[in-house]
C-alpha cells in the first residue's frame, strides 16, 4: 500500500514540477504547453492504471444528477464573488502587467484571447480535475489518510498554479490568490469525495475560469 502512496505522490510532484518549469522557464507557446500538459496530467495517471489494476480512472467520469444545482449555484456565486473582488480591488492593485506577461510568456493576445477563454474553461478545467481531483485526491485517498489527501492536493493545486502566474501580479495579491485556490481546491475535493466523480468540482471550476476569463477580456479590452 505504501508503495502505491508513493508512487502516486511521485507522479503528481513530478508533473507539477516539470510544468512550473515549462511556465516560468522554457515559456513555449500557448499550444506546445497544453500539449505538455495533457501528456503530463493525463498520460501519467494513465501509465499508472496499467500498473495499479484496482485504479479505474473511468469511473470519476460516471454522471450523476444528485448534486448538480448545488454545483451550479456554487459556481454563480464563485463566479460573482472573484469578478466582485477584482471591480472592488483593481483601482487599489495595478493588474497593468498581466496582459503583457500573458503574450510574452505564451503568446496570448487579444486576437486568440476568446479561443484560449474557451480552451481554458472547458477542458483544460476538466483536466486539472481529473488530475488534481481524480488523481492525486480520490486515488491517493485510498493509500494515505484522508486529511493528507485533503491537504496535499489542494496544495499542490495552489503551488501549481503560481509557476505560471510570476510577474502578474504583485506580491499581495500572489498570495491572495494561492490561499484562494487552496481553499478552492479543498472545496473541489469535498465535491469529489461526496459524488465519486469529477463533474461537479468540474462545474464550479467552470465558472471560476469563467470569472478570470472576464477579466482577462477586460483587461484585453480596456
Amino acid at each position: 500500500m505504501k508503495k502505491q502512496k508513493y508512487i502516486i505522490l511521485s507522479i503528481v510532484i513530478l508533473a507539477c514540477l516539470c510544468m512550473g518549469l515549462v511556465d516560468a522557464v522554457i515559456q513555449p507557446g500557448y499550444i506546445t504547453k497544453s500539449a505538455i500538459k495533457i501528456v503530463l496530467f493525463l498520460l501519467l495517471p494513465v501509465l499508472y492504471s496499467l500498473y495499479d489494476k484496482n485504479c479505474k480512472l473511468k469511473r470519476l467520469f460516471v454522471p450523476q444528477a444528485k448534486g448538480f444545482w448545488i454545483a451550479l449555484a456554487l459556481g454563480a456565486a464563485v463566479y460573482a464573488f472573484i469578478l466582485c473582488a477584482y471591480l472592488l480591488f483593481k483601482d487599489v492593485f495595478d493588474f497593468s502587467s498581466l496582459t503583457e506577461s500573458l503574450t510574452s510568456q505564451t503568446g496570448v493576445s487579444k486576437e486568440n484571447f476568446i479561443f484560449v477563454a474557451l480552451y481554458i474553461s472547458f477542458a483544460n478545467s476538466l483536466l486539472e480535475e481529473f488530475f488534481f481531483r481524480g488523481f492525486a485526491f480520490l486515488t491517493l485517498k485510498r493509500f494515505s489518510t484522508r486529511r493528507f489527501a485533503y491537504v496535499f492536493s489542494a496544495a499542490l493545486f495552489a503551488l501549481y498554479h503560481i509557476a505560471m502566474m510570476i510577474g502578474w501580479f504583485a506580491l499581495p495579491v500572489l498570495l491572495l490568490t494561492l490561499l484562494g485556490l487552496f481553499a478552492g481546491g479543498v472545496i473541489f475535493n469535498y465535491f469529489n469525495e461526496k459524488y465519486d466523480n469529477v463533474y461537479m468540482s468540474w462545474l464550479i471550476h467552470m465558472f471560476a475560469n469563467f470569472a478570470i476569463n472576464t477579466i482577462g477580456f477586460m483587461l484585453f479590452t480596456p
